[in-house]
């Protein structure tokens, strides 16, 4: 049964196949529950509010991925309830990097996602931020 309905699907290898990416995407998520906005979520400690892995956009990609899967658990949903991403790196050059790691976390997830590149984030040692949006789906 699906829960959410996924709007044309698709996989970064087939759309840009010159970009070495294996990410699960969808044009548009028609989504049923009750909404979870996530912040923008960062390579953090949420607890200590330590910075990790500077200097690693991929390391800091798999904290941040980290942070949204701990925090939609504590809100009742899960990883494949994420029907919106929006990813903000600091630099072009990270792009592949954040988006392979990315692209393990929501495998088979085919989320809407819109990347923005940014002058900078909150702190100068972060280089990548990825804000959610997720559903606690209705109970069948």
């Amino acid at each position: 049964m699906m829960i959410h309905q996924r709007l044309r699907p698709f996989n970064t290898r087939v759309t840009y196949p010159e970009q070495k990416l294996d990410n699960d995407l969808s044009q548009g998520v028609v989504a049923r529950g009750t909404t979870v906005f996530l912040r923008g979520q960062v390579s953090q400690d949420l607890d200590s509010r330590e910075c990790l892995h500077v200097g690693d956009p991929g390391a800091q990609t798999a904290k941040t991925m980290q942070n949204i899967k701990m925090l939609l658990e504590e809100a009742g949903s899960e990883m494949a309830h994420i029907c919106r991403i929006v990813v903000y790196v600091t630099d072009i050059r990270y792009r592949e990097a954040v988006y392979q790691e990315m692209g393990k976390w929501l495998k088979g997830v085919f989320p809407c996602s819109t990347g923005i590149v940014v002058p900078a984030l909150a702190r100068p040692e972060w280089v990548v931020e990825i804000e959610v949006t997720a559903v606690i789906p209705d109970a069948a």
